[in-house]
């Protein structure tokens, strides 16, 4: 009935032991300010390897699929289980290393002010938090990519 609340999807591998794996996942919502940002958690496991991911913050490129009110400034973070900020990301070119590696990928946004990072994480429990630059609000798009072992 149209209304609005937080919500949690979630996605299981129910076979584990096969070799299968889920490539990407990505979530578009409203991003809001404060505890009502976007969170997207993810779980890197059933290995004991390291594995390579992507992870995106989109917005002023989503105005381009019909998509009003998005996102004008996206800010990545990735953190860990403990809540650690491994990485920040505010534009995906400020840190040319990481662009090299999210254009290598195929993954580069098409928007300098969208968020991009890509790292080599051990197994465990991720989260990639989508918000606005300086408490922007809009609707954004938030992605991670398994690319797999390094």
């Amino acid at each position: 009935n149209n209304t609005t609340g937080v919500g949690v999807i979630e996605v299981y591998d129910l076979s584990p032991s096969d070799v299968s794996k889920l490539g990407d996942i990505s979530t578009r919502a409203f991003v809001n300010t404060g505890d009502n940002i976007v969170i997207a958690g993810f779980i890197l496991g059933n290995n004991s390897g390291m594995d390579r991911i992507v992870a995106r913050g989109i917005g002023p490129s989503l105005t381009a699929f019909g998509v009003s009110n998005a996102l004008a400034d996206p800010t990545l973070e990735l953190r860990d289980s403990n809540g650690t900020l491994l990485i920040l990301n505010n534009n995906w070119q400020d840190n040319a290393a990481q662009a090299a590696e999210l254009m290598a990928d195929g993954l580069a946004p098409t928007n300098p002010l969208e968020s991009g990072i890509a790292m080599t994480l051990p197994p465990g429990s991720y989260t990639a938090l989508l918000a606005g630059l300086n408490n922007g609000t809009g609707v954004g798009l938030v992605e991670v990519y398994d690319l797999g072992a390094p």
